[in-house]
């Protein structure tokens, strides 16, 4: 890896696990006669009758997370003395509370073992104790504080409306009295394994050896802000137990990277549904970035040091650019800086630009790549062959219009003269793909291109995948590869196939056995003008719900087969088809209505006649039986043996586990707190209700406000 300024962490990065272990946590012993010391120091305190506590004295800082590093670290003694009985009180008498304090400390240095390992320091209204052994120091700041939680572990809501009130009563600053809540800071980092504590271990290592010592000691120390990014992207990007360091360290300063656009927090001790904290929090949300609030205090944002943030981007950036070639392809967690989750429903449309829409030089990488692409397929595949490539057809996300910014892949479907029919594609492919690859590896050979293939699981494989670099890149593009039969020929806008076309592939599916929608990359241009010809907000709300869908895979994907993504691409459009059909539409609307859909799968009956119908004997007893398979039935509208619904194929049960667990939460509130609803739409559709001539079918249709939910 890089080094980070120390010679002893320049190493390979498979070392960094044992780097942390040996070099970065305390020593045991240590931490073993350090925790004697603070238990018996916090027993002196607790007894103490001149103070008269409330409640038992509580450990913050690094030490009370369990994130201390080896060496020197920090620590809190938050002291609830009953002299303050509100929030406002602790902007009185604090010398004076902290003046009986020093005097118990004092007292406290007649026990030898706190003598011999304690030092007291006071300058002006903050006083300090040092706290020593043969390898570790932990300097802990001494707070007097009210106890606003009483008896309890768990906040109200009315306890957050008086912190509120009260700091505008008496001027002081957003999160001033942050350190009442030191309780509930040390449960939120708890029940965190071991592993992520590891990992903030290591950030914070970064930041004293890269930044500390460039910033002004008037400039507040971002650690804890540090560790809750941390948190923020383990929580986001991996969630496990068992990760890789080196890709948390590279996913957490990519983060800092893009800090402009950074809003991290969380609702597990406030939410939005009590208006003045309510308001507190959208005030928050829209404050410049970056924004990151103290999970146990909603008017503490961490990061208003711009100094500092604007610091630790340029070290980030600085460190990631140092990276060897090899390396600075390394893999991170694809973390955007903001959770959906946590984003208010009338925010959702910032939310997509800012994070979800590619930007122009994604676009152009993108151009660039397929033009390379077809060039090499025209000019070097297939030189000594009488096969000739007809067309090739940019496919997926990218040709659709609905790519993710984080998506730098490419369909390429090549239709080759000598694929002369569905059966030669079946039969041929292989060989075609073959040929491709060892074109290619001469290519890589002479230097002309920089290619990495991904080695195909299927004996007869239907695409060649690899990762593509050269000159005129600014970074690898995934490529995938699809030789195909053309059996459209030329497709010019607003054209419909003959019902033929659609007559021999259901005869050959039928009578050889073939699987629904083998053959669907001979119809990639039919696919891709069904979505891209719609409005640019519906391409919105569809990178939206794969945005989403990207989110339960990376949870559900060990626990079964998902339905494919195109599946809830298809979904959408028929979600906004029937719900709002307008250019411009409530985004969350939209959102929540997809949602819906998924968790009524069992009813999911879904077609259109755009490109086939009911008029063509052969294709209307193909129809009909498709219709009247196991839900969910998605009919492909660009061709009809492709039944993304799958009936019981996948595991949409999974998915709507998770879409009903979705519905509480915040990016399906409005601005107020209100719950926003769905649209009204049927879950099926019918030859009837596609304007189909043929006896009529009763129209099913769902409320989705007064059905139950899945």
């Amino acid at each position: 890896m890089a080094s980070w300024g120390l010679q002893e962490i320049s190493m390979p990065t498979y070392e960094l696990d044992q780097f942390i272990r040996f070099v970065l946590r305390p020593h045991k012993n240590c931490e073993t006669k350090l925790d004697l010391i603070v238990e018996r120091l916090c027993t002196f305190l607790q007894e103490a009758k001149e103070l008269r506590l409330e409640r038992h004295v509580a450990t913050g800082g690094s030490y009370g997370r369990k994130t201390v590093l080896r060496g020197n670290s920090d620590g809190t003694l938050v002291i609830f003395a009953s002299d303050f009985t509100q929030f406002q009180d602790l902007k009185k008498n604090q010398n004076e509370i902290l003046n009986k304090i020093q005097k118990q400390l004092e007292i406290c240095l007649l026990d030898k073992l706190l003598a011999a390992n304690m030092m007291i320091q006071r300058r002006y209204n903050r006083l300090t104790i040092q706290l020593s052994t043969e390898h570790q120091d932990i300097t802990f700041e001494v707070l007097p504080a009210f106890n606003p939680l009483g008896a309890s572990d768990k906040p109200s809501p009315g306890i957050y409306r008086d912190l509120i009130r009260s700091l505008n009563e008496t001027r002081a600053s957003p999160g001033e009295f942050s350190a009442c809540f030191t309780e509930l800071q040390r449960k939120f980092f708890d029940n965190r394994p071991q592993k992520l504590k590891d990992l903030i271990l290591l950030i914070k290592h970064w930041w004293h050896q890269k930044c500390q010592k460039k910033l002004n000691n008037s400039s507040l120390q971002p650690i804890y802000a540090l560790e809750l990014l941390t948190i923020y992207t383990w929580e986001q990007g991996s969630g496990a137990e068992n990760f890789s360091i080196e890709e948390g360290l590279r996913s957490v300063l990519r983060l800092m990277e893009q800090q402009e656009k950074l809003c991290v927090y969380w609702t597990v001790n406030y939410n939005f549904e009590d208006e003045t904290v309510r308001n507190m929090l959208l005030r928050q949300l829209h404050s410049p970035r970056p924004v990151i609030l103290d999970p146990t205090d909603p008017t503490n944002n961490l990061s208003q040091d711009k100094t500092c943030w604007q610091l630790l981007k340029t070290e980030a950036q600085c460190w990631l650019s140092s990276l060897t070639p090899h390396e600075s392809h390394g893999s991170s967690w694809n973390v955007l800086p903001g959770a959906l989750s946590e984003t208010p429903g009338h925010l959702l449309d910032r939310y997509i630009k800012d994070f979800l829409q590619p930007n122009k030089d994604f676009i152009e990488q993108l151009h660039k790549a397929v033009m390379i692409i077809c060039t090499f397929l025209k000019e070097n595949c297939f030189r000594h062959s009488t096969t000739k490539v007809l067309k090739a057809v940019k496919g997926g996300s990218a040709a659709k219009g609905t790519a993710l910014k984080n998506g730098s892949d490419a369909d390429l479907v090549v239709f080759l003269s000598s694929l002369r029919s569905y059966t030669a594609q079946k039969h041929q492919r292989r060989d075609i793909i073959d040929e491709i690859r060892k074109q290619l590896e001469i290519c890589k050979e002479e230097k002309q291109l920089e290619v990495k293939f991904e080695i195909s699981k299927w004996q007869f494989p239907r695409v060649l995948s690899f990762s593509l670099k050269s000159k005129e890149l600014k970074e690898s593009v995934d490529f995938d590869v699809l030789p195909a039969f053309n059996p459209l020929g030329q497709v010019k806008s607003g054209w419909r196939p003959d019902p033929s076309i659609y007559a021999e592939l259901i005869r050959l599916c039928e009578s050889s056995k073939v699987p629904g929608g083998e053959f669907s990359t001979c119809f990639t241009e039919l696919q891709r003008d069904f979505i891209a010809q719609r409005p640019i907000k519906l391409k919105d709300l569809v990178r939206l719900v794969k945005h989403w869908y990207k989110l339960c895979e990376r949870k559900l994907k060990r626990m079964g087969s998902l339905p494919p993504k195109y599946a809830l691409e298809l979904l959408t459009i028929y979600a906004w088809e029937h719900g709002s059909g307008e250019d411009n539409f409530d985004t969350a609307e939209g959102f929540r209505t997809v949602l819906e859909l998924v968790m009524k799968y069992r009813e999911l009956c879904i077609f259109w006649t755009v490109n086939y119908n009911f008029q063509n004997e052969t294709v209307r007893n193909f129809l009909l039986a498709q219709i009247q398979k196991t839900r969910p039935v998605i009919l492909d509208p660009a061709e009809p043996t492709g039944d993304v619904g799958g009936g019981n194929r996948w595991c949409w049960r999974l998915l709507a586990q998770e879409a009903k667990e979705w519905l509480s939460f915040l990016c399906f509130k409005d601005g107020t707190g209100n719950t926003i609803r769905p649209w009204l739409i049927p879950t099926v559709q019918t030859p009837g209700s596609c304007g189909a001539q043929m006896q009529p079918v009763v129209h099913e249709m769902v409320s989705f406000r007064s059905r139950s939910l899945v």
